[in-house]
């Protein structure tokens, strides 16, 4: 009787188990500061990893010495086609477009994946690029400054302003 209960408990145990027989491909890469001194703490600079006909994307943040580590978003178990690139980090990076992405290849004698070129960026904008003018600030000329109309109410009624109730005054027509 033990043996039966012992089975159906077996039994069970696989039926609802969420049994993944695909094996992970696992990437791991590195970025590099070249300006920084050897010494730059290189955590926390997010990188995004996108497949072919995946719809997934997946991220990672760099450790300390720059290096990262993540499960590929592929679906198949061939060789994925995927591009890795520099999203940003806890202060603004300066990431030329030939360096800030790199392609996914399989990495010699081993198990896991890494990329192809080392992901560059600069701490400072190149001088290179400050005389073309290529480091400026957008500016965002298309949005004005928001401005709202505030009804002059009795201050003793004890309302808040009437930008809290109407942030914008409603056109209301018969088109």
């Amino acid at each position: 009787m033990a043996k039966y209960q012992l089975l159906i408990a077996l039994f069970f145990t696989v039926a609802l188990a969420d049994i993944e027989l695909s094996t992970s491909h696992v990437l791991k890469g590195s970025v590099t500061c070249l300006d920084c001194n050897i010494h730059y703490d290189l955590s926390g600079i997010q990188v995004l990893v996108k497949c072919a006909n995946v719809k997934k994307l997946a991220a990672a943040y760099t450790e300390e010495d720059g290096t990262f580590e993540t499960k590929l978003p592929s679906d198949s178990s061939a060789s994925p086609n995927c591009l890795a690139k520099i999203m940003g980090g806890p202060h603004q990076l300066y990431t030329p477009r030939k360096n800030s992405v790199s392609t996914i290849v399989k990495a010699d004698g081993s198990g896991y994946y890494t990329t192809h070129k080392s992901l560059n960026f600069y701490k400072s904008c190149p001088l290179a690029l400050k005389d073309q003018g290529k480091c400026v600030a957008a500016t965002n000329k298309d949005f004005g400054a928001s401005k709202t109309v505030d009804l002059p109410l009795p201050s003793e009624w004890g309302f808040a302003p009437t930008s809290y109730y109407f942030p914008y005054l409603p056109i209301i027509g018969i088109p």
